[in-house]
Formats: structure tokens, C-alpha cells, sequence
């Protein structure tokens, strides 16, 4: 495939038209400078493009356009594809695992609650890039598809809460699209159950509703936490899909790739 410039990026409406709301706000946020990179079958009338940010992958088009070999770079990603991609995809890597997902848009404005004494709820700030890596590596995929603590940080789209300078709970914007922002939220373990989360997303959310935007969620059907978080924050389900976790290339794509 070849890697595509923004300038030569094509128009989103026609390849994003169909799906869940996060996955434009994807695509879109892979345009931001070195957070994400598209890639399609050919610069000009593309017939197949993907779009990889943090470790998520879009595909759309026709996947006859490309060959197996083409996905080798994608491993351990979630990929979000329509079914006919599913041919490809297996014949690309060992292992493919279907995940069902939920994806949920803002419908009902929430009231943050109140936060426990001596935590302070706040929109993050350049300076906040130590104690958010603070956070430590299981938490790093709160920041990937900011490229890192210092890119969300700086970036004006995460909401902390804080007891002095460590940060208890978290959430962000992880996708920001032009119609959508894809919101993503955690709480470090000793302290959940609190609505530390819930007070980080109902201030994200109303700050993204100022910038004219929609909040929106995704989550595994799995995750009853997250499930009964997005329902407290007031978003409500709006898509169902799957989306398919990579292994590594199949041993023939890899024998071509040594």
C-alpha cells in the first residue's frame, strides 16, 4: 500500500458513510500530525484505504485490491471492516478474533457529582504530562492516540481528576472527528468507585458539546462497567458491529516478509 499525505487524503463522506459514529472521528483524528497514518491501494481513485491510529486499524473499499501481504504490518490490531474483509484478514494472519462492540452517542445532559474531599476535577494542561505517564504502563493506551502523556496533555481535550498532583481518574477524547468525539475514561484501580470516571466524562462531555460536537462510546459488549458508565453519563446505544483483533502473519506472509 501507499502511505497517503493529508493533501491526498480522499473526501470522508463517501468511505465513512456507514458504520458506528467513531469510526469517521477515527479516520479524522489519523489526520492529526503524528498521531495516525492512512494508507490506500493508489494515491489517485483509491480503491481501498486503511487508517491505522494508536492500535486500531479502518478498512474500506474493495479488499480484492490488495494482497494479504499488504496487512503484514497490522498485527495485534483491532480492525473494523466490513465482513467482506474477512476473506483477506484471514488469509493475512494466524489468528483473528471477533470482538462484539457497542458503540453509544451523548443524549441526556448529566450533572457532574461531586468529587470526594480534596480531589479536584480540571481540564488537563501542558504541564500535567508527567503525572499523567504518572499513570504507568497499563494505563499507556489512554494517551496513544495522542502519541503520548505530553501530546494529550497538551492537547485540550482530557479532564483529570487530581488529588494535588496525582491524577485519580481520567478521560479524553481519544478520537476527535468533525461531527464526533470518541470519548475513552479510566480510574486508577485503588480508587474507583467513587465517580471519579463520571465526573472526568460528564466534564469532557460537556466541554465537547461546546465545541459544537457529539460526544460518543465504545465498549465490548462484555464490559458491564463501562456499559453502566456510559448509561449514568447519558449516552445512550446507537450501533452495534464487530471488530477483529490481528495475530501475527500467517507463516507464508511471514516467510515473504523476512
Amino acid at each position: 500500500m501507499i502511505e497517503l499525505s493529508p493533501d491526498q487524503v480522499p473526501a470522508l463522506s463517501h468511505w465513512f458513510a456507514a458504520g458506528p459514529p467513531g469510526a469517521k472521528a477515527l479516520a479524522e483524528h489519523a489526520l492529526v500530525p503524528g498521531v495516525g497514518r492512512w494508507w490506500a491501494d493508489r494515491a489517485v481513485d483509491p480503491r481501498t484505504i486503511a487508517v491505522a491510529c494508536a492500535d486500531h486499524l479502518l478498512l474500506r473499499g474493495e479488499p480484492t485490491a490488495l494482497a494479504p501481504i499488504a496487512l503484514a504490518p497490522f498485527t495485534s490490531h483491532y480492525v473494523q471492516a466490513p465482513a467482506r474483509f474477512l476473506p483477506l484478514l484471514g488469509s493475512a494472519f494466524d489468528l483473528l478474533v471477533p470482538w462484539e462492540r457497542m458503540a453509544y452517542v451523548h443524549h441526556v445532559p448529566v450533572s457532574p457529582p461531586r468529587p470526594p474531599r480534596g480531589v479536584t476535577v480540571r481540564r488537563l494542561a501542558p504541564e500535567d504530562a508527567p503525572a499523567v505517564a504518572a499513570l504507568g504502563a497499563d494505563a499507556a493506551w489512554i494517551h496513544a492516540s495522542w502519541g503520548g502523556p505530553a501530546g494529550l496533555a497538551a492537547s485540550g481535550h482530557g479532564w483529570a481528576a487530581f488529588a494535588k498532583d496525582r491524577i485519580l481518574g481520567i478521560a479524553c477524547t481519544y478520537f476527535r472527528g468533525s461531527t464526533y468525539e470518541d470519548v475513552a475514561c479510566m480510574t486508577v484501580p485503588e480508587h474507583r468507585r467513587q465517580h471519579l470516571a463520571l465526573a472526568c466524562v460528564t466534564a469532557l462531555c460537556q466541554d465537547i458539546a461546546a465545541r459544537g460536537h457529539t460526544p460518543s462510546w465504545t465498549c465490548s459488549r462484555d464490559n458491564r462497567p463501562s456499559r453502566l458508565l456510559a448509561w449514568h453519563a447519558g449516552f445512550r446505544l446507537e450501533h452495534e458491529y464487530v471488530h477483529y483483533l490481528t495475530g501475527q502473519p500467517a507463516r507464508r506472509i511471514a516467510e515473504l516478509t523476512a
